[in-house]
């Protein structure tokens, strides 16, 4: 079985939901993973935002705009009367549902009710699309068997059994559609694996079923070896490893969402990267697979915040850094990079929501100082410490741009520096000419 998870570019309009309909392969199960239609979730959000806001009327206004739009996809997708008659149907239980969300008392419950009606639409419609084709297919409802813990992580076991079970009732059916993003959670309430996590479902659903492949279709050709909003002569990866994309996409690769590498990786699935506009671009191959080539491609993640924690009383303390680990433990804040003298430790965050707190934590230790408005740039590929010159290529493409920290052998697959994100650009200009350019003339 194969899976196929479409982005909501992928099925932004009649026209592209058509074109998804025309990808999927006829001699095989394949279960299709939709995203919301594009535009529908910032909708959404804008909704909730105006109910916590107390402005019903906003949010009324919005559910109405919404509402149109949907009504005009409906006109141009179906042919036949019977279609748009079920299709309206579906769109006058989603948005009743999102309207009677307009009369409550406004809490995150009602939220994340709101929020899942964007892939409840998109499935829907793609169903009754493939109706009215003449494909036989089922709609799994992810609210069946997508399931978080307490510590809000995918539930696979209860998820791998309820996924069977429903998958069961319908023998010799080659076609199923189901929801991307959305979930139940421990107390039985609806919620989501938080933005991008269609990926993530495609990935659990893939691990799951045991895949032999599951895909992730978008609007580009694949995981870029630079940002191509920035760098001018990017190319996409034809192959990189687990380890390789898991590193990309935390450090800023848009493409793929950085939790959904994990479930593949443990069941040995290949992910691969496609770009819907261009089904017949090679794209980017995701497995265990190692290639040998030393640098794959860059990446950027914005919104870094550095904290310095200066104390002469690190000297020799053995437990010091145990105790400052705790604190962003307590308060449930990862950290991306860290680096370390005999009288201060520097270490970055991306999430800012307990930073007072933290630093209020963290001042019994000693001095704390907090910068912000940086930037992590990541260069991954296959650093063995027997593969000499590879980092130098990369510190000496940087050597006109102001290195805030450098972190370096964490990894075999990745080398990141830390620096303003004014600079940020540059940096990235600076590897493409210094690492790939100068690769590329060499091996003309």
């Amino acid at each position: 079985m194969k899976i196929m998870k479409f982005g909501g570019t992928s099925v932004g309009s009649a026209e592209r939901m058509g074109a998804v309909s025309q990808l999927l392969p006829s001699q095989e199960p394949v279960i299709v993973v939709l995203s919301a239609m594009s535009g529908t979730t910032n909708y959404l959000v804008q909704i909730g935002e105006q109910l916590a806001q107390a402005n019903v009327a906003g949010a009324e206004s919005l559910t109405n705009q919404l509402e149109q739009r949907y009504k005009q996809v409906v006109a141009e997708l179906y042919k036949q009367d019977s279609s748009k008659e079920k299709a309206h149907k579906v769109l006058e239980v989603v948005f009743n549902d999102i309207r009677a969300c307009l009369g409550r008392n406004f809490s995150p419950v009602e939220e994340k009710i709101i929020l899942a009606q964007g892939e409840l639409l998109s499935t829907q419609l793609f169903q009754i699309f493939q109706e009215e084709k003449g494909t036989t297919s089922v709609l799994l409802p992810a609210l069946e068997f997508m399931k978080i813990t307490p510590e809000e992580e995918p539930d696979h076991a209860y998820i791998r059994e309820h996924l069977q079970q429903q998958l069961a009732q319908y023998p010799g059916n080659q076609l199923f559609i189901t929801q991307g993003y959305i979930c139940r959670n421990a107390k039985n309430e609806i919620d989501n694996l938080k933005r991008g996590g269609s990926d993530y479902t495609a990935s659990i659903i893939g691990a799951a079923v045991k895949a032999s492949e599951i895909q992730i279709w978008t609007d580009i050709d694949g995981m870029h070896n630079n940002d191509p909003r920035v760098v001018k002569n990017t190319y996409p990866i034809a192959e990189l490893s687990f380890d390789e994309a898991a590193e990309l996409a935390y450090f800023g690769a848009k493409i793929l969402h950085p939790s959904s590498i994990l479930p593949a990786q443990q069941q040995n699935i290949p992910v691969r990267l496609l770009n819907t506009m261009q089904p017949e671009a090679q794209g980017t191959t995701i497995s265990s697979k190692k290639s040998g080539s030393e640098i794959k491609a860059v990446a950027a993640k914005d919104g870094i915040i550095a904290i310095k924690i200066k104390s002469s009383r690190m000297l020799l303390a053995y437990g010091f850094l145990r105790s400052v680990f705790e604190v962003f433990e307590r308060f449930k804040t990862p950290i991306d990079m860290i680096t370390t003298s005999e009288v201060a430790v520097s270490l970055t965050i991306d999430n800012p929501t307990y930073l007072p707190q933290i630093t209020e934590a963290l001042q019994r230790f000693g001095t704390v100082e907090i910068d912000t408005d940086l930037t992590i740039i990541c260069v991954v590929g296959d650093f063995m410490e027997d593969k000499p010159g590879a980092s130098l290529r990369v510190v000496q493409s940087l050597r006109n741009i102001p290195l805030r920290m450098i972190s370096y052998g964490g990894s075999k697959n990745n080398i990141s520096v830390l620096v303003n994100t004014e600079h940020k650009v540059e940096a990235l200009v600076s590897i493409n000419e210094g690492v790939f350019q100068e690769r590329e003339e060499n091996h003309a």
